[in-house]
């Protein structure tokens, strides 16, 4: 059996990560890269997934990621999905492991290898509803539309009202750092 692991928010200026592994028990069709799909497509598959699959979707705050560092939230989510799926090989999307041996990597792998796909998918989505949820308590950020993300309205907003609770104070945007938010 195969165990697929993929993750979304790696890259977010503010709100948690989300990995998920997954192994399928029945072959699912239209998976794909979780960033190929619409986000309709999204929302079919994730329940799809939870319901033809076995799961573990593992979440890190902002503020974790501030303290230990993205690399060792990742390290760590890796391993907790690996001690949950023992039995079975494990492919991650991407080229690292993070340091943990018994994993294999593939670059792409999110859009080629069906258990990544959908890991893809339930990491996503899971994020996604997460940043939907907690919107309405950072108004002004329009989390509902960015997601976190280092869009221009999302810098836009920092620049406007600095950083809220949900920001990952560690990580630092290019072309704001002369500011006094840092």
């Amino acid at each position: 059996m195969l165990c697929g692991i993929d993750e979304a928010g790696r890259g977010c200026l503010a709100g948690p990560l989300f990995v998920a592994g997954v192994v399928l028990q029945n072959p699912i069709k239209g998976l794909n890269d979780s960033k190929l799909l619409s986000e309709k497509q999204r929302e079919l598959l994730f329940e799809i997934i939870i319901q033809n699959s076995h799961y573990k979707i593992v979440s890190k705050t902002n503020e974790e990621i501030d303290s230990k560092g993205l690399s060792v939230c990742l390290k760590e989510s890796i391993l907790s999905i690996q001690e949950a799926f023992k039995e079975c090989d494990i492919l991650m999307d991407g080229n690292s492991a993070f340091g943990v041996r018994g994993i294999q990597t593939m670059i792409k792998a999110d859009a080629k290898i069906p258990e990544v796909s959908a890991a893809s998918i339930l990491a996503k989505v899971s994020r996604d509803r997460y940043m939907y949820d907690i919107a309405s308590e950072f108004p002004q950020y329009e989390f509902e539309k960015h997601k976190g993300y280092g869009t221009s309205l999302h810098v836009e907003k920092i620049k406007s009202f600095g950083y809220s609770s949900l920001h990952r104070k560690t990580f630092k945007i290019k072309n704001i750092m002369q500011s006094t938010l840092f």
